[in-house]
């Protein structure tokens, strides 16, 4: 027992000897983090908000609907309102003034409930219609991975154009996990957005996305590279792709830096793309590569 309480007290002491240095990362003393737990039951609220008897308390019926919405957005805004508070403080900015600018911003964020649910039955339209293997638009909500993704998504582009940091970031990394879908809750995405499969999408910071655009497996929408300041830390400048409307990019492609695909654009599967491209443009590959292989040489 002894050996085991040196190696206790050995490693307390280490451990609180590196927090004095760069890579300790210890939050300021009695300030309050944000709640990933707290962060996760409000997507819930929300989903349970816009989907209503889908979620939640799914008896839910016409005449109880308006109980259950009121009191599903009463437990949104004390939740909400904590953890925004937990954000705006977050790692040192607490000021007195905060309280009041949280109450202020849940009230904003409720106010936006209507326009999200618009804008997410417009992503569930677009998969069901863009998927015949759904059998239903219920399907779809309780089944796909794409309507999990476009919830937290939602959520977290209001939050973020609401000024309010590091919440958004943790519900979009939420669906991340969860999904494998990775959307940067600073992109802006237009209606009918849809992502079949899903699973390895990443979409940048600064993209632009149009309406009635479809995403397959595995794409990526990303920068070719950064600029860096005096200090020679990244410049977050515009640097990802601009998808005009009506268009589809099929798996496994690659469209990288601040381009722009014109409207009614197809790009094919497994394309590297790093030029703007025109409207109606029709982008694959023209013919397979063959290389050969020996002495246990690669490409």
């Amino acid at each position: 027992m002894n050996i085991f309480n040196d190696s206790i007290e050995k490693a307390v002491k280490n451990l609180l000897h590196n927090d004095a240095d760069e890579y300790g990362y210890v939050p300021e003393p009695k300030h309050q983090l944000p709640s990933v737990n707290r962060i996760e039951e409000i997507v819930k609220l929300v989903k349970y908000i816009v989907f209503p008897g889908f979620f939640g308390d799914a008896e839910t019926c016409e005449n109880t609907r308006e109980y259950y919405t009121r009191l599903y957005i009463d437990k949104l805004c004390t939740l909400l309102n904590g953890q925004i508070y937990t954000s705006i403080c977050f790692p040192d900015n607490r000021r007195d003034d905060m309280k009041k600018l949280s109450f202020e911003l849940t009230g904003a964020f409720v106010s936006k409930l209507p326009e999200i649910k618009r804008l997410i039955a417009t992503d569930v339209k677009a998969v069901y219609d863009g998927d015949p293997a759904a059998t239903n638009h219920e399907e779809v909500i309780f089944c796909y991975p794409a309507i999990r993704a476009m919830i937290n998504y939602r959520i977290a582009h209001e939050l973020l154009t609401m000024g309010i940091p590091v919440l958004p970031r943790i519900i979009t990394e939420l669906a991340h996990s969860s999904t494998g879908i990775d959307i940067h809750p600073g992109a802006k995405i237009g209606e009918y957005f849809s992502i079949d499969h899903g699973t390895g999408v990443v979409i940048g910071e600064t993209c632009i996305i149009g309406n009635h655009v479809r995403l397959y497996q595995g794409v990526t929408l990303g920068a070719k590279g950064f600029k860096l300041d005096d200090n020679g830390m990244p410049l977050n400048i515009p640097r990802h792709p601009v998808l005009e409307d009506w268009v589809v990019v099929y798996s496994n492609s690659t469209i990288l830096g601040r381009i722009t695909i014109g409207h009614h654009t197809v790009i094919g599967g497994n394309i590297w793309q790093v030029n703007s491209v025109p409207p109606y443009s029709r982008i694959i590959q023209k013919k397979a590569v063959t290389s050969s292989f020996s002495d246990g040489l690669g490409i």
